[in-house]
């Protein structure tokens, strides 16, 4: 057979691969769509329900063994207070324990001793009750609260939710705009949001952690900040108000729609 036949034979195969179906679009995309991408936020709010708070003592003797008694035996009256106001065991977590020389100021050449616990409250609501009674039992330092939900993830779908809404609310204006309306939703993102003090990771913020962390040991969390030394309220000043308010949860999210001709 000669060259040329060669040649076109092997040729028409190519040609008859091209006459049909076009590749599909890697983004989901049919023929007679059109794709359009949408960013939105979401917002909801929740009052805590759950509360944390730092109490302890802090105690000088001239020797270590001294200072030590002196403030166990403290630190056991603020529990005994705790749980005399409905705190139970499990919520009473000892945050910071330590000895030390003190080389400086009035106090050189004592020793000092504290011990602080981390204290939750399953009822935010009270709160103002449980820092007075460790106030009154003697504590001398105080800290705190942290504010929070019980289940934080329930609050943070509702926002979730609102910004699906948004997102299809603004993607069904373009539509209308546009002539067209939303034939299917191809693709949708977690951006990622705040909850009160709490950072609500992306979902390509996940993934980055979870390639990172099975490459390399996870790093040593370094020690809590020191707590804050208050001092005790005045009898006649009444407990502290502890306002719970509101915490915003605001996330965002990205939806990819496809639109079609009406």
């Amino acid at each position: 057979m000669p060259r040329s036949h060669l040649i076109f034979a092997a040729a028409l195969p190519l040609a008859l691969a091209a006459c049909g179906d076009a590749p599909a679009d890697p983004r989901g995309v049919d023929r007679g769509e059109t794709l359009l991408s949408v960013s939105a936020s979401g917002h909801a709010e929740s009052r805590p329900d759950k509360a944390e708070f730092q109490a302890g003592i802090e105690t000088w003797a001239a020797s270590a063994t001294a200072a030590s008694a002196a403030n166990a035996k403290k630190i056991a009256e603020i529990v005994r207070a705790l749980e005399a106001s409905g705190v139970r065991e499990k919520d009473i977590q000892t945050r910071a324990v330590s000895v030390q020389r003190v080389d400086w100021g009035p106090r050189k050449g004592q020793f000092q001793a504290s011990n602080v616990v981390n204290v939750t409250l399953r009822d935010a609501a009270k709160i103002s009750e449980a820092v007075t009674a460790v106030t009154e039992a003697g504590a001398n330092v105080v800290s705190g609260p942290n504010l929070s939900m019980t289940d934080p993830e329930k609050v943070a779908n509702l926002a979730y939710a609102d910004a699906y809404k948004s997102a299809k609310r603004r993607a069904e204006a373009y539509a209308e705009a546009a002539g067209m309306e939303i034939s299917r939703v191809l693709y949708i993102r977690d951006a990622g949001g705040q909850q009160g003090q709490r950072y609500l990771r992306s979902a390509d913020a996940m993934m980055t952690i979870d390639v990172e962390e099975a490459a390399q040991p996870r790093p040593v969390a370094p020690p809590p900040p020191p707590p804050v030394i208050n001092t005790a309220p005045r009898p006649e000043s009444g407990p502290p108000r502890v306002m719970l308010g509101t915490t915003a949860s605001d996330v965002f999210i990205q939806v990819d729609f496809a639109l079609r001709e009406k």
